[in-house]
């Protein structure tokens, strides 16, 4: 099987800035289509992308490979509505930081090497200190909708990898995207449809969303997974925080302060450390599946 030229660590890293940027500019259309409606409008764009652009053949699908494709859909739906609730709660800098337990969590309980570990627990000092809330209230509605969003993206990462290994190319991830938007749309059709009629910006703008927080990072997503094991992928999801804090200062104006950028700094040295780690050691092998979860 041909691999990719592009090394799976910076594949990892553009899904990460293209997905907190989208994020981003998602909730610049929050007051017209509501966290449910973006959510929903992502997906819907987002499988249209990739059904069109790849052409999926189903027809000769195995049970084991629609199940795990079903399952993929579930995470996505789950994921991507719970992070778009939490972020019309609180900034998205805190809302992405929490999200980000599920995979540090699953980072750590993989580890198998101490190397390893102290990276992950690095990430994990640079989480915690950007979650840090300077004496404001948060609510415990979008606390709650980034952990359980987290929770999603655990599934999402074990079962992307699943996906890659029982359908060739990004098939399988077009597939679950659109069984995503179909769980998704009694949440948000109504959010959705009346923010598209009442803004002619609404649907261009969520075409460039699909692309930049569906398409493109999950498809580069599930390259990367085909070479990299989920606990390196976990820490390397570990920029995701600090990306989503610059997402917040240069998209919606949220200003950075000591703190965050000192939290900046340990989760981009962390993910920096276990890229070199990843350069050093053999990977998995081309097209191999990484170790499942337990």
């Amino acid at each position: 099987m041909r691999t990719s030229p592009v090394p799976a660590p910076a594949l990892m890293i553009a899904a990460v800035l293209s997905v907190q940027f989208g994020a981003a500019f998602a909730q610049t259309q929050f007051d017209a289509v509501g966290p449910t409606g973006a959510a929903l409008l992502r997906l819907i764009f987002g499988a249209l992308i990739l059904l069109v652009a790849v052409r999926p053949k189903v027809r000769g699908w195995k049970r084991e490979q629609w199940a795990a494709a079903a399952v993929l859909g579930i995470a996505l739906a789950g994921m991507n509505t719970l992070i778009y609730l939490a972020i019309g709660e609180i900034p998205i800098g805190v809302a992405v930081t929490l999200e980000f337990t599920g995979p540090l969590l699953l980072a750590l309980v993989q580890t198998r090497r101490l190397a390893d570990a102290a990276w992950a627990l690095l990430a994990f000092a640079g989480v915690a200190l950007l979650g840090l809330d300077d004496g404001s209230d948060l609510s415990l509605a979008g606390i709650l909708f980034a952990l359980g969003a987290g929770a999603f993206w655990v599934v999402y990462i074990v079962f992307s990898a699943r996906v890659g290994r029982l359908v060739p190319g990004v098939e399988g991830l077009a597939v679950s995207m659109a069984i995503g938007a179909v769980i998704a749309l009694p949440l948000g059709a109504s959010a959705a449809a009346g923010g598209a009629l009442a803004s002619p910006l609404v649907l261009p703008v969520f075409v460039v969303v699909a692309v930049l927080s569906s398409a493109l990072p999950y498809g580069l997503e599930m390259l990367a997974l085909r070479r990299l094991s989920t606990r390196v992928f976990g820490v390397l999801s570990a920029l995701g925080p600090a990306v989503a804090a610059l997402a917040g200062l240069l998209v919606l104006g949220q200003a950075l302060g000591l703190r965050e950028i000192l939290a900046l700094l340990l989760v981009t040295a962390a993910s920096v450390g276990v890229t070199v780690g990843v350069r050093r050691r053999p990977s998995p092998g081309a097209g191999a599946p990484p170790p499942a979860a337990p």
